[in-house]
């Protein structure tokens, strides 16, 4: 396995025995897509042979393209950078200028998630970077062997930047299928929207019901996480087809420590259970 290059909110390490534990047998000789890449911790785990990769964010698709086309010189550039409070703020606003190379951002990006506050890659409303200095012992912020393996692994992936219903189009019969969206809040003040300027709503989690639905009738197999909403989990109890599993997962990534513990959570599949 490869570790996952950044922190990333949402992140599935912990879950990622029970999602296996769904896939058939030969997961890894199967064509895998993944429109909400995040951190791609089960990605990375797996290591596919060919497939897709997606997520809205598009610096976060750029920096992955980076990864896999040019990982000496965003070593170089991001070992560059220096574990400072004001160096922080002056890259940080460099990040949110425009016309940098994409291998400029990629490793402002780098740097941003190892030394910003707790790992987190929040935007304001006008789309910038708007994350507080993160103050820790010793980060490290290039881990060049992690780099490389992690490029060897992308070298057959396509690397998108599109809505998540793409998978409809690029999906075939047997192909696997994971998706991890913005989860469904607990309750009504825990929406976090900042990932990307533009949100994710109740009507884009029925949209992505929809598309497992599509995904389902092409042949395509997929597992999808989610947080136990009880509206959400009678969405996709309404197709018969569908199995949910709940299951206990940890949240590393959250602005209060008293939010970081296990908490329910829900993983559907159209996989037939073993």
């Amino acid at each position: 396995m490869i570790e996952p290059i950044l922190k990333w909110a949402g992140g599935k390490r912990s879950l990622i025995p029970e999602i296996i534990s769904l896939l058939p047998k030969d997961y890894r000789n199967k064509k895998y897509h993944e429109p909400f890449f995040g951190g791609g911790a089960l990605f990375f785990e797996i290591q596919p042979k060919s497939g897709s990769i997606n997520d809205i964010n598009r610096q976060l698709m750029n920096f992955y393209r980076v990864i896999r086309d040019k990982p000496e010189e965003i070593i170089e550039l991001a070992s560059s950078y220096k574990y400072e409070k004001e160096e922080f703020y002056k890259l940080r606003d460099k990040y949110n200028t425009p016309n940098l190379t994409d291998v400029e951002y990629a490793s402002l990006l780098l740097y941003l998630n190892k030394t910003a506050f707790n790992g987190l890659y929040r935007v304001n409303s006008k789309g910038l970077f708007n994350v507080p200095f993160g103050r820790y012992k010793n980060p490290t912020i290039v881990d060049e062997n992690r780099i490389k393996k992690a490029s060897k692994a992308l070298k057959n992936v396509e690397i998108l930047n599109k809505d998540f219903s793409y998978v409809i189009d690029y999906s075939k019969k047997g192909d696997i299928c994971y998706f991890d969206p913005p989860y469904s809040p607990l309750n009504k003040t825990a929406y976090f929207t900042s990932y990307s300027s533009d949100g994710f709503s109740w009507e884009d989690q029925i949209r992505l019901r929809d598309t497992c639905i599509s995904l389902d009738k092409k042949g395509v197999l997929f597992v999808l996480s989610n947080s136990y909403v009880k509206e959400l989990v009678e969405e996709y109890r309404k197709i018969d087809s569908f199995y949910i599993k709940t299951v206990k997962a940890n949240r590393a990534i959250n602005s209060k420590a008293s939010n970081r513990g296990p908490i329910n959570e829900i993983l559907v599949t159209n996989i037939l259970v073993k």
